[in-house]
């Protein structure tokens, strides 16, 4: 297996065989548990996810979220996730990576009844994350929120348009972590006629076609 590549992931079809894939404690399991409950709740009301994929939440969402977690840096203390939605990646990923208590995860996301949806999860699991019920692309968020070490999101934008709004919040050692499905190779070149950057790609554990888009570097053409 090529180096930096991950074995496929089977079927994970609930909490047993996501703990056991990921090898998560029993506290952790039971805050990703509550996830999942709550959001199987509010989904009548508000439509988090695609109805015909919470069949597969443990699958299709959690995990495909929960594989980010080996690409966060360990030194990184700020993480942001943009367009937050449901939780996925970024409450996942808050969720899992409570052990670091000095990892400040803030989630944006504009959508008031989402937004509302992340602070009960956030409350019930007592999992301590900034939520903001705001537009990522306000010169009063990005003051607000500043850089961060780690940026994150998954199915928001194509990576042309992504990597604009993810800019005011990079910093010269910024990594992005990106989840992209079988369309990665035309949305980086796409990208690559505005952006300059430094891209790693990882096979998704999910997902055969799909790829993690590591992003180092980034700048705008023509940026000194």
């Amino acid at each position: 297996m090529p180096p930096g590549s991950h074995p496929p992931l089977s079927q994970i079809s609930g909490p047993g065989a996501f703990a056991r894939r990921f090898g998560v404690p029993r506290e952790t399991l039971d805050r990703l548990k509550l996830h999942a409950e709550l959001l199987g709740e509010w989904q009548p009301a508000i439509n988090l996810v695609a109805p015909s994929t919470l069949p597969e939440l443990w699958h299709r969402h959690m995990a495909d979220s929960a594989q980010l977690v080996e690409e966060v840096p360990f030194e990184a203390r700020t993480l942001i996730d943009l367009g937050s939605g449901a939780g996925f990646p970024g409450l996942v990923l808050a969720i899992m990576l409570a052990d670091r208590p000095r990892l400040k995860v803030t989630l944006i996301e504009s959508d008031q009844r989402k937004s509302a949806f992340l602070r009960e999860v956030a409350r019930q699991t007592a999992i301590p994350v900034d939520i903001l019920s705001t537009r990522i692309e306000t010169a009063e968020t990005q003051s607000k929120v500043g850089t961060g070490d780690v940026v994150t999101a998954r199915a928001l934008a194509p990576l042309e348009r992504l990597l604009g709004w993810c800019r005011p919040y990079w910093a010269p050692g910024t990594v992005g972590l990106f989840l992209k499905g079988r369309d990665v190779q035309a949305e980086l070149n796409e990208a690559g006629t505005r952006w300059l950057f430094d891209v790693a790609l990882r096979p998704s554990l999910t997902e055969p076609d799909a790829r993690i888009v590591i992003v180092r570097r980034l700048r705008a053409k023509g940026e000194g």
